[in-house]
C-alpha cells in the first residue's frame, strides 16, 4: 500500500474546570476544546515490523521513548482486531512536547485514525481504546470543537463555533501535569455531579464572553510550578490588538486571540523579535464549518 498521511492537530483547551477527583485518582474535568491548524504529521506504511521514525523540530524530545503512544495505539488496535502491527510510522514532530496542547494524545489519535482507514473500525468502540491511552485521546480522535467532561470520555460536539485567529506561544519549558494538579490541591468547591450542555457560540464575541465567564483552573497552579508561564501571558497581552490570552491545558503553552489573521501574524512577528527562544506561531482555531 502507499503511505497514509494523518495530521495530529494541536488541541487547545479554551476553558478547563476541575470538578473533582475520583477515588482512583482521576480528575473530573469540563473543558471547551478546539483544534488549531498547526499540527504534527504522521505517515504510516506496511513494513516487516513495527517501528517509529522521528523528524521535525521537536523530534529530539521523543528520542529513546519505548512507550510512545503511537506505538502503543498500534499495539492495542492490533490486539483488538487480531492483526500483526507490521507498520512503519514516521512522525514529523512540529509541536512542543509536554506543553498543554495535546501533542502526544493527538499523535496517538492520528495513529488510530490511520489504522481505522487501513484495517477498518474495530468491533469495540474506537473511543474505548482511545480513553485507555489517555484522557485527551478521545477528543483528539474526534478532532472537532467539543465540550469534554468526565475524565475525557464524555464529548458533546458544538453545533456552532466560529474560527478564531490566534497565536500559540511556548517558552521552551516542559510542565508536569502531575505537579500542576498537586499544586492545585483539593477544593471545597468541587461539584462532581455538575452537568453542562455544550454552548452555542455563533460569533467571536460569543466566544470571548464565554471565556471571560469560564476560566482555566490549572492556570494559577501552573504558574506556581513554572513562573515562565506568567511571562508568556504578559507578553501576549501586551501585543497590539490582543483580545484575550490564556494558558492551554496544564501548560506551558498559551494562546492569544485576535480579530483577524493579520493582527495575529503581526503579534507573532513582534514576539519572535523580543523572545527568539520561544516557540511562537500564528494559527487559526478551527470552527464547526
Amino acid at each position: 500500500m502507499s503511505a497514509i498521511l494523518e495530521t495530529a492537530n494541536a488541541k487547545i483547551n479554551l476553558t478547563l474546570k476541575v470538578l473533582g477527583k475520583r477515588a482512583d485518582g482521576y480528575h473530573l474535568l469540563e473543558s471547551l476544546v478546539v483544534f488549531a491548524d498547526v499540527a504534527d504529521r504522521l505517515t504510516c506504511a506496511e513494513a516487516d515490523y513495527l517501528s517509529l521514525e522521528l523528524s521535525g523540530p521537536f523530534a529530539s524530545a521523543l528520542e529513546g521513548e519505548s512507550d510512545n503512544l503511537i506505538l502503543e495505539a498500534a499495539r492495542r488496535m492490533a490486539v483488538e482486531m487480531d492483526r500483526t502491527p507490521n507498520l512503519a510510522f514516521t512522525l514529523e514532530k512540529n509541536l512542543p512536547v509536554a506543553s498543554g496542547i495535546g501533542g502526544g494524545s493527538a499523535d496517538a489519535a492520528a495513529a488510530m485514525r490511520t489504522l481505522a482507514r487501513l484495517w477498518g473500525d474495530p468491533e469495540s468502540s474506537l473511543a474505548d481504546i482511545a480513553l485507555s491511552l489517555g484522557a485527551d485521546v478521545p477528543v483528539c480522535l474526534r478532532k472537532k470543537p467539543s465540550l469534554m467532561s468526565g475524565i475525557g470520555e464524555a464529548l458533546q460536539p458544538l453545533q456552532t463555533m466560529p474560527e478564531l485567529d490566534a497565536i500559540l506561544v511556548n517558552p521552551g519549558v516542559a510542565v508536569s501535569t502531575k505537579e500542576v494538579f498537586k499544586a492545585l490541591g483539593a477544593s471545597q468547591g468541587w461539584d462532581m455531579d455538575k452537568t453542562t450542555e455544550a454552548p452555542s457560540l455563533k460569533t467571536k464575541r460569543d466566544v470571548l464572553d464565554y471565556l471571560m465567564a469560564h476560566p482555566n483552573d490549572l492556570e494559577a497552579p501552573a504558574v506556581r510550578v513554572q513562573p515562565a508561564i506568567a511571562d508568556v501571558l504578559n507578553a501576549i497581552r501586551e501585543t497590539e490588538n490582543c483580545q484575550f490570552a490564556r494558558m492551554s491545558g496544564s501548560g506551558a503553552s498559551c494562546f492569544g486571540l485576535y480579530d483577524n489573521p493579520f493582527d495575529a501574524a503581526e503579534a507573532a512577528a513582534a514576539l519572535k523579535e523580543t523572545h527568539p527562544d520561544w516557540w511562537i506561531v500564528a494559527t487559526r482555531f478551527k470552527g464547526t464549518q
